[in-house]
């Protein structure tokens, strides 16, 4: 996680920024004092400078070369009756408050060009780590990055245990999927013992087939990637998503195997099979197009934020990914499905073994 160039890669950046469960942990630490509105914390541009030590026209510059990412993650810019409004809480917050200096700047000094300006740009403190993870010219910037990839990653071992590899098996619809794909599984194996001459290798030589059909990676390169031990199964580690497509490529090739095998009144050579899937493929390429890219972007993009695992050959497919994934694998319903499946691993490797 630390490799990672946040000033580079916007899509780095937002991996953070989207990560409330991090964010909260990165306020804390940096405890930056702004201007607290309704419970939410707002920065001016004078203060976000001041903090990285640099001057307001490189703010300005950032704020003209990435000002659309700037606005989606909360920099505002008011004018109008919002303008006013801020003022006026600017002020009420000061009062209550009873300060005059916060460790940023002068709380006069902004009075007085508030006073005085008819437009202001405001930074959420979202977006003022935006800003941090954008800024090459400032040493506080740096250092502040640093921080923010570290508490990443201590956010992650607190809530998985330091345990990433089975992250997959978090989310609500693993255990279906994981159930469902075993009993396609049957169909596909005994479809390829019944209709494949005998063979040793067919059994992974067809699931490869699958896997880099979907993936574009076979078992062996996937292990590798997620640095398992060669005894892993890999299908304990894929998405539901990804297990449900597995599926589906099983019983549909099982199907087109003893379709194939009845054809020719006996069975199949190795290169006869193989030639059926590439044909098989071919012809279901539209209708599974759809669920392909959705296993891609979402194996590559979860693999890099959760396992810190880059699939090199579904690079082009890497997203941000949103709060609602991060609720979905580290929030409080994920942790309980872990202690579910974990008193319950006994029973679920028997499934898996009858």
């Amino acid at each position: 996680m630390n490799k990672k160039d946040l000033t580079n890669s916007d899509i780095h950046r937002q991996n953070i920024i989207n990560n409330d469960y991090a964010i909260a942990e990165i306020q804390q630490q940096v405890a930056l004092e702004g201007i607290l509105i309704d419970g939410t914390w707002w920065y001016t541009k004078k203060q976000v400078a001041a903090f990285y030590e640099v001057d307001e026209r490189t703010i300005n510059r950032y704020l003209k070369n990435h000002g659309e990412e700037l606005k989606q993650n909360g920099y505002q810019l008011l004018e109008g009756y919002k303008l006013h409004q801020f003022k006026v809480n600017y002020k009420k917050t000061l009062k209550s408050s009873g300060k005059d200096i916060n460790v940023l700047t002068t709380n006069e000094a902004i009075l007085k060009r508030l006073d005085k300006i008819s437009t202001l740009g405001i930074f959420s403190f979202k977006s003022f780590l935006n800003i941090g993870m954008l800024l090459t010219e400032s040493a506080a910037a740096k250092e502040l990055r640093s921080l923010m990839l570290n508490i990443v990653l201590d956010v992650f071992h607190q809530k998985l245990g330091g345990k990433t590899t089975y992250i997959n098996q978090s989310e609500e619809q693993f255990l279906d999927s994981a159930t469902r794909e075993f009993n396609y599984r049957k169909v596909f194996t005994d479809a390829l013992g019944e209709h494949i001459l005998a063979n040793k290798f067919k059994y992974a030589h067809f699931t490869d087939l699958i896997y880099k059909s979907i993936f574009r990676e076979d078992a062996k390169e996937y292990k590798q990637i997620l640095k398992l031990d060669i005894k892993a199964t890999v299908k304990d580690t894929l998405y539901s998503e990804v297990l449900d497509l597995v599926a589906s490529y099983e019983n549909g090739f099982a199907d087109e195997l003893e379709k194939a095998a009845k054809t020719k009144g006996s069975p199949l050579t190795m290169s006869e099979a193989r030639t059926l899937f590439v044909d098989f493929e071919s012809r279901n390429q539209s209708l599974l197009l759809p669920l392909v890219e959705k296993a891609r972007t979402l194996m590559a993009s979860r693999d890099m934020v959760f396992r810190d695992a880059l699939h090199f050959k579904l690079e082009k497919y890497i997203k941000a990914i949103d709060q609602q994934e991060f609720d979905k694998f580290l929030g409080e319903k994920s942790e309980q499905i872990r202690q579910v499946i974990e008193e319950n691993i006994d029973v679920y490797k028997r499934l898996k073994d009858r």
